[in-house]
């Protein structure tokens, strides 16, 4: 299961996370994300990952997709900061190689 909540202020808009981001709940926030974009008037998009546990392959793609269109992505434990490098490491290698939108797809063998 994982469970959505959207904090709002002024500045920013943050997606806050918890559980485990695998199955069905990876399509569940990318319809988050969606409305999130839609409204976020010119503000920040956070997505908090300090209370998820795991991502599966479907849900690294899309936080690769999310951090690729300008989302922050914020971690607390080693496991999820460590997924954050892998996804901007690939990111970072797509626009270096002109793949935009590349995203952790690239890393796949």
């Amino acid at each position: 299961m994982l469970r959505i909540t959207t904090q709002e202020t002024p500045q920013a808009m943050t997606l806050v996370l918890e559980g485990k981001c695998r199955g069905p709940w990876v399509e569940e926030l990318k319809r988050s994300w969606r409305k999130a974009v839609a409204s976020a008037s010119g503000r920040v998009l956070r997505v908090d990952l300090e209370k998820v546990g795991f991502v599966d392959e479907r849900g690294k793609e899309l936080l690769a997709e999310m951090y690729d269109a300008g989302a922050e992505l914020n971690a607390a434990g080693l496991m999820m900061r460590s997924l954050i490098e892998e996804i901007s490491a690939a990111c970072s290698a797509a626009r270096r190689s002109g793949n935009l939108g590349g995203g952790i797809q690239g890393r796949r063998a």
